[in-house]
């Protein structure tokens, strides 16, 4: 005699195979169709009908898939973030902040990387949207404003580095001009006027800024800008260990360098040692951003702190919140300077 749907299905929860709606369905003697529609609450079902299922659900441990739920309710609980890079520390610990976040609300996750390029960011874009996504954190976007503003349109947008203003868009840490201010303004106080400055890239919106601030600091310090102490990095060690050896190579003469991030900070930190000149006894080196290994370098990184970790956090509960058609909550945060001993004063 074969063995019935019933028993297949009852085996089925005690060997730890996949059991299906249909099974439930057998189990509680009513339609798939009604499971479905009690599961998700698409329609009004006998109570009768109700306790059948949750006891045939009950028994057979029935676990619904959370992602075939969304979907049938129009929802697909997931949200996308554009990084730049993955392998970036700052990108890294900004990432794990969302996420841990993510889940906390019951969202998914699906990060896609731009690498520092416009043509990469709008097609993981494109790759977020197609995949439904209800929200998208651009961290440091490349994109154009006016296609960031077109782009709010299928979805609500938090974007970190840059102003953009436009509905359902939420801006975070949008200037650092304030920041690249305080650290040259830092050098200044210690007695240093031939201050160098490795930059990030000249399309990025937060490079720019930095220069910027590099800029104010030093005019209103009346200390005239020199282009010859200005060299361009990428936001990488790589760049930072280039821009400081055409610096050495150009013989710029400066006592101070600041870099435009902590790994860029870290290449000039090693391009110096390596041509035999001592940090900070001979050249002060200062960072932005406050990185987690910034604390181990040889010597420790005096740092512009940025509060990666809640800036994440922030991007998170900003896009959940516009996603769920609630106030974005605002933070406001004021850059501070870790102060270690990559710098020294020139007044001793």
């Amino acid at each position: 005699m074969r063995r019935s749907d019933l028993e297949r299905s009852v085996d089925s929860a005690s060997t730890g195979a996949a059991v299906t709606l249909e099974m439930v369905a057998a189990e509680a003697g009513v339609s798939p169709s009604t499971v479905s529609r009690i599961l998700n609450g698409t329609a009004k079902v006998r109570e009768s009908k109700v306790r059948a299922v949750e006891a045939a659900i009950s028994k057979l441990r029935f676990t619904p898939n959370p992602v075939a739920r969304s979907l049938a309710r129009g929802r697909s609980m997931s949200v996308g973030i554009v990084t730049q890079s993955f392998g970036s520390p700052f990108y890294g610990e900004a990432l794990t902040a969302i996420e841990q976040r993510l889940m906390r609300a019951n969202y998914a996750a699906l990060f896609v990387s731009g690498h520092y390029r416009e043509a990469d960011e709008r097609r993981c874009v494109d790759h977020l949207l197609a995949r439904r996504v209800e929200g998208i954190i651009l961290l440091n976007s490349c994109l154009p404003s006016l296609e960031i503003v077109n782009l709010a349109r299928g979805a609500p947008l938090i974007l970190t580095g840059r102003s953009v203003t436009a509905e359902r868009i939420h801006c975070i840490d949008v200037d650092s001009t304030a920041g690249a201010s305080l650290a040259t303004q830092y050098l200044i106080d210690q007695g240093h006027r031939r201050i160098a400055y490795l930059a990030g890239p000249a399309d990025h919106a937060d490079a720019v800024q930095r220069l910027n601030g590099y800029k104010t600091a030093l005019a209103t310090a009346r200390i005239p800008f020199t282009k010859k102490l200005v060299a361009e990095g990428d936001y990488t060690a790589h760049g930072g260990l280039r821009g400081m050896n055409e610096l050495l190579d150009a013989q710029a003469e400066f006592t101070a360098v600041f870099a435009a991030n902590d790994e860029t900070a870290y290449g000039a930190m090693l391009a110096l040692h390596r041509r035999g000149i001592r940090v900070p006894q001979q050249v002060s080196v200062i960072g932005y951003d406050d990185l987690p290994a910034s604390t181990f370098m040889i010597p420790p990184l005096t740092s512009v702190h940025r509060a990666t970790a809640e800036l994440g956090e922030h991007a998170a509960e900003a896009i959940i919140a516009m996603i769920e058609d609630r106030p974005v909550v605002r933070r406001e945060t004021t850059p501070t300077l870790a102060v270690r001993d990559s710098t020294r004063s020139l007044h001793r």
